[in-house]
């Protein structure tokens, strides 16, 4: 498979990650070099792991996880974002309890499950077209690890301009991914 295939679709790969990125940002006041490198971190190695799993898992798995990839993720960033919209009105009188960090936990996990789903698929894919695995998957990985920091700072840039809502806001670009993703499956 050229590069430049490998690269386009890496990057077709890597949307979902910089759009939760930025949403992610968007339910933070600030977002710390740790909380960067724990989203860049996961989302690259989940986009990484993800097509190696599917080209493993091979022909028999597909007719299935065809089926519900697209429910899954749809699943998982409609809970965050309800999370985080639900976050938004909540008012609290300890600052410090205010939100949960997205960047860690079940939240990162869920996260990073959702915004990999496709690449999955995408393993499987190479599977049946007999591609090697091991070049893309690295591509794929590292691109979703830079376009995450990307999304990381432009994140803060979109929560000045949006103010005190920001959080609802990037709940809600969850919640519209997911609806995305659910669309393109159906």
């Amino acid at each position: 498979m050229n590069f430049f295939l490998v690269i386009v679709i890496a990057l077709a790969l890597a949307m979902d990650a910089f759009a939760v990125s930025i949403g992610v940002c968007l339910s933070l006041e600030r977002i710390t070099k740790k909380q960067t490198f724990r989203l860049a971190f996961c989302f690259g190695s989940f986009q990484f792991f993800m097509p190696l799993i599917g080209w493993f898992a091979g022909h028999n798995i597909l007719k299935y996880i065809k089926a519900l990839d697209h429910w899954v993720a749809f699943g998982l960033l409609t809970f965050i974002g309800s999370k985080m919209i639900f976050e938004s009105f909540k008012r609290t009188k300890i600052p410090a309890k205010r939100n949960i960090d997205p960047t860690k936990g079940l939240s990162l996990l869920f996260l990073s499950i959702a915004t990999s789903i496709d690449a999955l698929a995408v393993g499987l894919s190479f599977a049946v077209l007999h591609v090697t695995i091991f070049y893309p998957a690295i591509v794929i990985g590292l691109v979703a690890l830079l376009m995450t920091i990307l999304g990381v700072k432009i994140g803060p840039i979109l929560g000045q301009l949006i103010g005190k809502r920001a959080e609802l806001l990037g709940g809600l670009i969850l919640i519209l991914i997911g609806v995305k993703i659910l669309f393109e499956h159906l």
